[in-house]
């Protein structure tokens, strides 16, 4: 039997496992808390089913599906203390700041809490393993492409990122410069960052081509920042102009696709995404050694072998368009 628990039942819970001690809720189940970036968001809740999915193929799981309503590193904190009091096997948590939550982690795994991270990254001190969505190269290589893909004679584009702390974020924007010297003709003329925010990132995408009469794509590596951009080049009459591109769910993109806003995006399955990471968590509590070389089972994912920083990956990014959309816009 297993159950999602949302914040206001975690938040609530906190004092009365602390009073109580952690047998007075689900005794007989192993409790995986998966802690997000912000509630609220699609892609997350998306790996929220995959994580329920994970609980029923493995039995007396209840997945804690928790975070803060905003992208703050304040917030994942509190999270995580009241986590803590409820006394909690696992958490996976997708990290705002990679250094800011490790003391509260510590404390986590101080008292014997398995702590793993995925899709965006703990510092190592602050978690026993790590999974990334893809590999970040091949994620840096994929945004930048799927620009230039549709951009023959060259121009200039522009990242909208998520915060300016997101782990995830930089290591991919890092890696897409890297790759920027393959692609003849493509300038970046500029980063920016709408910390996961519709409204804010709408703002900057309008920036953007303001400050850029020339830009002929906005690259979002977020599925708040892709779906905002999408927004804000259709409302601004620069569909065919400007193309909108990077990483996004089918669900909530297919209507930008439909309309010519994007040419084409990608993203893995954040279904698969919150299944792996809740078969991690619970291997390792269930006694799995994290360590480098060590391969550890991810279900129907097959498994990873972590590196000496204890990180893996996930599987490759997918890449969506006009031939595909249709398939998965309703699966996620």
């Amino acid at each position: 039997m297993k159950r999602r628990t949302f914040t206001s039942v975690v938040v609530g819970l906190s004092l009365a496992a602390s009073m109580m001690g952690t047998t007075a809720i689900a005794q007989d189940n192993m409790r995986i808390a998966l802690v997000v970036k912000a509630l609220g968001i699609g892609f997350f809740e998306a790996a929220a089913e995959g994580a329920e999915e994970a609980a029923g193929e493995l039995g007396n799981v209840e997945i804690i599906y928790t975070g803060p309503t905003d992208t703050t590193a304040e917030g994942q904190i509190e999270v995580i203390n009241s986590l803590i009091a409820q006394g909690v096997d696992a958490i996976a948590i997708s990290a705002n700041d990679p250094d800011a939550v490790v003391p509260a982690l510590k404390k986590a795994m101080d008292r014997g809490i398995t702590v793993i991270s995925w899709d965006s990254g703990v510092a190592e001190g602050g978690r026993q393993m790590h999974l990334n969505p893809s590999s970040t190269d091949l994620i840096g290589n994929t945004i930048i492409k799927l620009a230039a893909d549709h951009m023959p004679d060259g121009g200039d584009v522009a990242i909208l990122s998520a915060s300016a702390t997101a782990t995830n974020q930089n290591a991919w924007i890092e890696a897409a410069e890297g790759f920027l010297p393959n692609y003849e003709g493509v300038n970046l003329v500029a980063t920016v960052y709408g910390d996961d925010l519709s409204d804010k990132s709408y703002r900057e995408a309008q920036g953007l081509m303001a400050s850029h009469p020339n830009l002929k794509a906005i690259i979002a590596p977020t599925t708040v920042g892709i779906l905002a951009s999408c927004q804000a080049v259709t409302d601004a009459g620069k569909i065919g102009e400007i193309n909108v591109t990077g990483l996004g769910l089918p669900s909530e993109m297919a209507g930008c696709v439909d309309s010519g806003a994007t040419k084409s995006f990608a993203i893995w399955n954040p279904i698969d995404l919150g299944y792996s990471a809740t078969m991690l968590a619970h291997a390792i509590a269930s006694g799995a050694e994290a360590a480098p070389g060590a391969e550890i089972p991810m279900g129907r994912m097959g498994s990873v072998t972590l590196d000496d920083t204890n990180s893996a990956a996930m599987s490759d990014p997918f890449t969506y368009d006009s031939s595909n959309i249709d398939q998965f816009k309703s699966i996620f």
